[in-house]
């Protein structure tokens, strides 16, 4: 069973904590669970530690979690500290 999940607006310290409850809650219900980052507009290192939580989380549960559609502001933090690959999945811009 896959699904999809769009996140949206700041990615930041101020959501940081009610990002990670839902996230969490979602890729423990989800075996194959699809984030859409086209609608974030900003991603500071909190929301960043909470995407890579995720990640270790779905990782641990032997879930698979994508990233998608990857906004400039993402795309930013992630060329910046070489991520790519540590999430494992290409790189794409919101007009893919």
């Amino acid at each position: 069973m896959s699904a999809a999940l769009a996140l949206d607006g700041e990615l930041n310290i101020y959501r940081a904590a009610e990002l990670k409850q839902d996230l969490l809650a979602a890729v423990a219900a989800t075996p194959a669970l699809e984030l859409d980052l086209s609608g974030v507009s900003e991603l500071d290192t909190a929301g960043l530690q909470v995407l890579m939580l995720a990640k270790q989380a779905a990782n641990a549960l032997g879930h698979e979690l994508h990233l998608r559609r990857h906004s400039a502001a993402v795309l930013e933090v992630f060329e910046l500290l070489d991520l790519g690959a540590w999430f494992g999945d290409a790189l794409s811009t919101v007009s893919q």
